[in-house]
């Protein structure tokens, strides 16, 4: 898994931001009910915002590449919403064939 092909963006990313999620959640914990300290949800904060927004952004240009259908793309936006949708998503395009690699024209054999 690679940043430099479309499939390894959009796999990393989701995977981010789940992760992202996960720190903002524990943040949030650990204010509200732990310690009443806010350091975590101040530094989780802005990095699950950036991330999140590099998702959707991704998701958007993962489209055409892959020949994604209106619903998977709108499946793929709405998934960045709950905590760990990117993730489940992600596994479910995987399974169901959603991000196998566009298979690249063949070279023109050369005489």
């Amino acid at each position: 898994m690679t940043f430099s092909s479309v499939v390894g963006r959009f796999r990393i990313l989701a995977l981010a931001e789940a992760v992202s999620w996960a720190g903002l959640l524990l943040g949030m914990f650990f204010k509200y009910v732990v310690v009443q300290n806010e350091i975590g949800v101040k530094i989780f904060g802005p990095i699950h915002g950036f991330v999140f927004v590099a998702f959707i952004l991704v998701t958007l240009m993962t489209k055409e590449p892959l020949k994604w259908d209106a619903r998977t793309l709108l499946l793929g936006l709405l998934s960045s919403i709950p905590p760990f949708g990117t993730v489940l998503f992600e596994r479910w395009a995987a399974k169901t064939g959603r991000l196998d690699e566009p298979a690249s024209a063949p070279s023109p054999e050369q005489p």
